[in-house]
């Protein structure tokens, strides 16, 4: 099992790489929108969503890429009050987190929040991600992103392992701490300095970055929990098997769907 999953995480590297360094904006923007309706098709599942809901879903979904992919430079002009509204909409499902109790069940509210969280953190997600691909060294700036959320996660492992004792969320994720959150913010300050420092010499403004990787970090441990309540709620472990050892697409990309939107929104405002 550990093979596979080491061979998997390597595979998808490798893509990843790839596709943000040599896909063009056009192509990237396609791929991702594959990868992300792959996601959808996992979030009626873990939405607990019936047979009809999950073919409105998806169909929806590829919708919205299809009008964006049209409209492309007239979303893209508004990107920031897009950006920021993609944002305070995901306030409401960080704050369904607190309110989460182990008694909750997969009922016709918990379908209608499904529904819509995926149409908004899937959309977001994709627009975040296409937008920063755009701009004057998109490939370094995305791949920028996911280096934050990477070692973010990785951080909050190693540093909860060693020094978690205060659970941040024990209904919904047992096993981080607020500890961890510590330790995967310092590591992802740190990855996000020397990468846009020293490593590409896009040298942002200090404290715009510090500030833009303090959020998105915040963020994807949010994004992160929100995929962790659905799938405690339909008592599922993973969201698919799409990703040999890893389970599903959101699995692997919880944390870059709330993640995206926030970075985009922190590059624009405070660094561009």
């Amino acid at each position: 099992m550990l093979k596979t999953r080491v061979l998997t995480a390597l595979i998808i590297f490798i893509v990843t790489l790839a596709v943000v360094f040599l896909a063009p904006p056009l192509v990237f923007r396609g791929l991702i929108a594959i990868l992300l309706l792959a996601g959808c098709r996992e979030y009626g599942r873990i939405a607990n969503l019936r047979t009809g809901q999950r073919r409105a879903l998806m169909l929806l979904q590829a919708v919205l890429f299809v009008l964006l992919f049209v409209f492309w430079p007239q979303a893209s002009g508004l990107a920031l009050p897009l950006l920021a509204c993609a944002c305070l909409a995901w306030l409401p499902l960080f704050f369904r987190l607190s309110r989460y109790g182990a008694d909750a069940v997969p009922d016709d509210v918990f379908r209608r929040l499904g529904f819509a969280s995926a149409l908004l953190s899937l959309t977001a997600c994709w627009f975040a991600l296409g937008w920063l691909h755009d701009r004057e060294n998109g490939p370094l700036v995305v791949f920028s992103l996911l280096l934050i959320i990477w070692a973010s996660d990785t951080g909050a492992y190693f540093a909860g392992r060693q020094f978690g004792r205060r659970k941040l969320a024990p209904v919904i994720s047992p096993n981080k701490t607020w500890e961890g959150v510590w330790g995967g913010i310092a590591l992802a300050l740190l990855a996000a300095w020397l990468w846009t420092g020293p490593v590409t010499h896009l040298d942002p403004p200090l404290a715009a970055l510090a500030v833009t990787t303090v959020v998105t970090a915040f963020a994807s441990i949010g994004g992160d929990l929100y995929i962790s309540l659905h799938k405690r709620t339909v008592k599922l472990d993973d969201t698919g098997n799409l990703l040999p050892g890893h389970g599903g697409v959101l699995d692997r990309y919880d944390s870059l769907l709330s993640g995206a939107p926030f970075f985009a929104l922190g590059f624009g405002w405070l660094i561009l």
